[in-house]
């Protein structure tokens, strides 16, 4: 499957910002110049989130282990091009199952573990999935067995993990098996994978309602990670901490693919456990970790908590998902030495990097982002010389050029992905005449002279909740709740929060003479087993909600009740 066009791969190719490097190819440099070189680890308390005791891989082991991954996958039945809907935690069998979908050519889609039936049904009717990969065993949950019966007529479940149940596909069984060893290497000798191939499909919660695929070939993600590359300036054989789940930008871009150019150790971590987190980034001596900004805030201003770790390997902390503070940012610099990166990303490939080399101020760097792609600037980061941005007026679509204004970011390149996945009546819709994606995010222009540096976050075009880093959409939410039986009508918006960033409030109108409380919506929605993130945490009752002459919610005018 590709998404690209000839003409675009051509004139990416041409230029130098796309090439022929797969996934693969970076797993076996590193399995042939550093073999025993440690290669990735479990969190400590693996046994707790999922089952077994932490495992840590050299690049030899973790290569074996991936040939008899993709042993399991091809036993399954999956072949280029297939697409593999994957369900599993931050645990060495997701990376594992990563690299031998590389291997086999086939199309990785990743969901969260709190997706639960609701958000799986759809995704499973859009992707068309040849399996289902999950696990027996998440948080005293069964997920394989729970989730499998969202699957279309035939789809077979494959499941890590002990006492998968009858009618499930054993992981163990199929990767142990030597006629399918056999079978599987030389289907693989066969094999040709191109950089200009899907390799993922993520899912984006946008204002729409449904999650949407995200189709990305390898070449969009190299892209991507050349900004990362270029920030982080990680050395050869670097100890990374992934605190992300591999579901998205921030694990995938962030890391899979990084981690084997630099042919280091990836520890992983996630859930979240800020007292496993800080363990980690000491005895692993961890290099570079990505961290929400709340969290970062609370390590730096707890100073009792913070003298209690040794932070002295670690030398640059991605942030991002939210604002920075100035004094964060500058804080972590003056105290402890380590460089704050400010990035703002997306699954469709928005990708702005604000890093010492090209901001060095770092309370500059909290605050504003440079305007890659734009005539006339020159950055260090050679993301920003393949990839083109601007800001337009929301309402009639004028570019703008001097600060003063908001507008929506646009961006296109060769990060960009090229349309959203079984959608072909909106397949134009992310994108303005020019080939520029519609970010849905609103920047201004900051800075002097007639070619300004910089861009600064301002919001969001539309009303996109993001909790903790995952994205809500409210429309969602508000289909749902219409068939509340207590509810005359609701609508749902996001509240400031410290910790998450934002959380999700509903404000309601109940039905006459019925009395509802939170936990009436909350029990509602997980009956129908929605995402725990997607619950609101907060109730506002109300007479009426605020309409507009077209008998739409205004949705801005609910936080008045807040």
């Amino acid at each position: 499957m590709q998404t690209s066009s000839a003409e675009t791969i051509e004139a990416y190719t041409r230029k130098g910002w796309w090439g022929e490097e797969v996934l693969a190819d970076l797993l076996d440099r590193a399995r042939t110049k550093t073999p025993d070189r440690p290669a990735l680890a479990d969190a400590p308390n693996r046994a707790e989130i999922a089952f077994g005791e932490p495992q840590s891989l050299t690049y030899r082991e973790m290569a074996f282990r991936v040939d008899e991954t993709a042993t399991a996958l091809y036993a399954a039945g999956v072949r280029k091009g297939d697409r593999v809907l994957v369900q599993l935690p931050n645990i060495v069998e997701i990376v594992l199952t990563y690299l031998a979908i590389a291997r086999l050519g086939a199309i990785i889609s990743p969901v969260p573990m709190q997706y639960g039936r609701y958000e799986l049904s759809h995704i499973a009717t859009t992707l068309k999935p040849s399996l289902f990969v999950s696990t027996t065993r998440f948080k005293g949950a069964n997920p394989a067995s729970d989730h499998r019966s969202v699957l279309p007529d035939g789809v077979p479940t494959l499941a890590f993990g002990p006492d998968a149940e009858q009618g499930m596909l054993s992981f163990d069984r199929l990767a142990h098996d030597e006629e399918k060893k056999r079978e599987t290497a030389a289907y693989l000798q066969n094999v040709k994978v191109s950089a200009n191939d899907i390799y993922t499909i993520c899912w984006t919660s946008g204002t729409t309602g449904q999650p949407k695929g995200v189709p990305r070939s390898y070449n969009h993600w190299r892209a991507i990670v050349r900004g990362s590359e270029d920030a982080v300036r990680l050395e050869d054989g670097a100890t990374l901490l992934n605190p992300f789940p591999f579901v998205n930008m921030a694990a995938i871009g962030g890391f899979l693919f990084y981690w084997l150019i630099v042919r280091g150790r990836m520890v992983l971590h996630h859930p979240f456990d800020l007292k496993v987190f800080l363990r980690q980034l000491e005895s692993e001596r961890v290099v570079y970790t990505i961290a929400p900004p709340a969290i970062l805030n609370m390590i730096l201003q707890q100073k009792e908590l913070l003298n209690s770790v040794d932070l002295s390997a670690l030398r640059k902390i991605a942030s991002g998902s939210a604002p920075l503070s100035p004094w964060m940012v500058k804080g972590y610099a003056e105290v402890l030495g380590i460089d704050v990166l400010n990035m703002f990303g997306s699954n469709e490939g928005v990708c702005l990097i604000s890093a010492p080399e090209d901001v060095p101020d770092p309370e500059q760097r909290a605050l504003y982002f440079p305007r890659f792609g734009v005539k006339g600037l020159r950055w260090s980061n050679r993301i920003s010389q393949c990839l083109e941005t601007k800001l337009v007026d929301i309402t009639t679509g004028e570019e703008i050029k001097k600060p003063g204004k908001a507008g929506e970011l646009m961006i296109r390149g060769a990060p960009v992905f090229d349309g959203y996945l079984g959608a072909p009546e909106d397949a134009d819709a992310p994108f303005d005449e020019d080939g520029f994606f519609h970010s849905g995010d609103m920047f201004e222009i900051v800075g002097e002279g007639d070619t300004p540096r910089f861009y600064r976050f301002v919001g969001r075009c539309k009303d996109l909740i993001v909790r903790g880093g995952m994205n809500i959409s409210p429309e969602e939410l508000d289909s749902v709740l219409a068939g509340h039986p207590l509810l005359a009508e609701a609508a749902v918006v996001g509240y400031p929060d410290d910790t998450m960033g934002e959380r999700v409030c509903v404000v309601a109108v109940p039905k006459d003479g019925a009395k509802v409380t939170l936990e009436d919506i909350t029990a509602y929605l997980k009956d129908r087993d929605l995402a725990i993130f997607k619950w609101p945490e907060r109730l506002v009752i109300v007479d009426a909600l605020p309409r507009n002459a077209l008998n739409k919610v205004v949705r801005s005018q609910l936080k008045t009740f807040l």
